[in-house]
């Protein structure tokens, strides 16, 4: 068994920074991760994003825990979520629709495939 730590996750260093990949501002979001995948196919890691508004094209089931920022989720046909730090969401698989992100954000994420 192995066991996946990551310590002071409000400050770790992340490893991989890129613009997201379906912008829909001006203000492009850059995301950055970093991650560990299990041979199962569950990934978990640390997530950040900085603001700017664009679309969410994961496709697996997502659990995940805010721990600094703000920001809006609104799915395709839903209603928009309102989400800053502390907060949790459970996205079922194809979860598809709008980041909107007012503060950089940071969470904690498991993809269950």
């Amino acid at each position: 068994m192995s066991i996946t730590h990551f310590k002071s996750t409000a400050s770790v260093a992340l490893a991989d920074s890129a613009p997201v990949a379906v912008p829909l501002s001006e203000t492009i979001a850059i995301a950055s991760t970093t991650s560990v995948e299990r041979p199962d196919g569950v990934e978990t890691g640390i997530w950040e994003c900085t603001p700017g508004r664009w679309r969410r094209q994961i496709v697996q089931q997502e659990f995940c825990h805010f721990i600094q920022g703000r920001c809006t989720f609104t799915p395709d046909g839903g209603e928009p979520l309102q989400i800053q730090a502390g907060d949790a969401l459970m996205l079922p698989a194809n979860s598809t629709g709008i980041w909107d992100i007012h503060e950089t954000v940071r969470k904690t994420y498991v993809l269950i495939f």
